[in-house]
């Protein structure tokens, strides 16, 4: 009679077979699935037209130069100061609706950008919604 406890034998789990079973599932899912992005919602899109179409209202044109000076419609302000700058906006939109009015701001490509700024915070103090800063293609 053999009374010695028999040493177990521990179970021995091969994980090579799981991770080749894991690999094929990846691949399978990366070769069937889509990238493409479906919208939810049917929208009916704009048509745009080839033929430039004019703006309901003349823009104004801010105009920096080099050293920062401002110009209204090509009409130098008197000082450089913010609040000239918000008041001669406001008196060149009086008439006209600031959210259909744009303004569009020409600025020298050396300006500091301060005076860009100052000018956007101008026409946002004047009311306006709509701006733009006038920009040239490379190389031109």
């Amino acid at each position: 009679m053999n009374l010695r406890p028999r040493r177990r034998e521990e179970p021995e789990i091969n994980l090579a077979p799981l991770i080749d079973v894991v690999f094929l599932m990846l691949i399978f899912f990366m070769l069937s699935t889509t990238f493409i992005k479906e919208a939810n919602l049917e929208v009916s899109l704009p048509q745009a037209s080839p033929q430039p179409v004019a703006p309901p209202h003349r823009p104004i044109e801010v105009t920096v130069n080099q050293q920062g000076r401002y110009f209204l419609d090509d009409q130098a302000l008197p000082d450089n100061q913010r609040e000239t700058l918000r008041r001669a906006i406001a008196r060149r939109l009086k008439g006209s609706d600031p959210r259909i009015t744009q303004l569009i701001i020409r600025a020298d490509g050396r300006t500091e950008h301060l005076h860009i700024v100052t000018a956007l915070d101008a026409a946002s103090r004047a009311g306006f919604q709509r701006v733009a800063i006038a920009t040239i293609p490379r190389g031109q």
